[in-house]
């Protein structure tokens, strides 16, 4: 039984089954972690939630700010931009099998005897790992519910940018889901910078990687993000590991074998890639660079 964790797919299905293939994945043994950002960019969203869902129980997935932009133009709050090739998902006949399960998915997955956790973005130094849990539980109830289409409409935005318990309703679903999916840079106090997009070296002061901003989440803990592939998985510290390596930029799709450390990447499909500009890092979407 081994336990699987790939960065983000962004809709590169063909990429993905050659990765597990490498490492001769067995879903009836095996335990697959994804990183969440499933869907957009690559021309196979649809392939990839059809093939996810069908593992059930054999993979634990967090939702990332891609997938939740799929939700709200499915729900037609937001538009459906061809860049992100999502057509084939929203005019498929099971579309809305895919949405409602892809709604019911966690934005946060915790491990205790691994002392493993995984949120597409990261976890902010201002929460500890309580705080974490019930601020991710409280967006996935929302998500799950009847009224899901009323908090994507709200979601949009880059405000409040600070943690204080005393934050209600979709102000608070708003920071959390920031926080969990969008979250790169913070200031030295850990509030939320959600404009810098640059590499951690191109930052300016006194904006940090939220991962170097101390945080009270103990290093018993290994902390597995995706979201940021001009980082291709360097510049973090111990117990922090990212593994978005920018496959449908022309990247590679990166999978780490959490018993042994050993990592396996493969290459991204260079006609799919090539079909787009082939850049380091997934620029901001426009709705409010959710």
């Amino acid at each position: 039984m081994s336990t699987y964790l790939i960065g983000d797919v962004h809709g590169c299905y063909d990429e993905l089954r050659a990765l597990l293939a490498q490492v001769n994945f067995d879903p009836l043994q095996d335990t697959l972690w994804l990183t969440g950002d499933l869907v957009a960019r690559g021309p196979g969203s649809l392939e990839v939630l059809r093939y996810v869902k069908s593992l059930g129980s054999s993979v634990r997935l967090v939702l990332g700010n891609h997938d939740l932009h799929l939700l709200a133009v499915y729900a037609g709050i937001s538009r459906n931009k061809p860049k992100d090739r999502l057509t084939p998902l929203l005019e498929a006949d099971d579309a809305d099998d895919l949405i409602n399960w892809l709604r019911r998915q966690p934005l946060l997955q915790v491990d205790e005897e691994k002392k493993l956790l995984m949120a597409h973005a990261g976890i902010t130094p201002q929460w500890d790992l309580d705080t974490a849990r019930m601020c991710a539980r409280e967006v996935e109830a929302v998500l799950a519910s009847d009224s899901y289409p009323l908090f994507l409409d709200a979601m949009y935005g880059d405000m409040p940018n600070n943690w204080t318990p005393e934050l209600t309703g979709l102000a608070r679903l708003r920071f959390s889901t920031n926080a969990l999916t969008r979250m790169r840079f913070c200031f030295p106090n850990g509030q939320l910078d959600m404009i810098c997009k640059e590499s951690p070296e191109d930052a300016p002061p006194p904006l940090k990687p939220w991962f170097s901003v101390p945080g009270k989440i103990g290093p018993e803990y290994t902390q597995v993000f995706g979201h940021w592939a001009s980082l291709e998985g360097k510049g973090t510290p111990p117990h922090v590991i990212g593994l978005d390596t920018g496959c449908c930029w022309g990247g590679t799709l990166t999978l780490l074998h959490w018993e042994s450390g050993e990592y396996f990447t493969q290459s991204s499909n260079r006609e799919q890639a090539l079909a787009e500009p082939v850049v380091t890092a997934s620029p901001p979407l426009d709705d409010a660079a959710l």
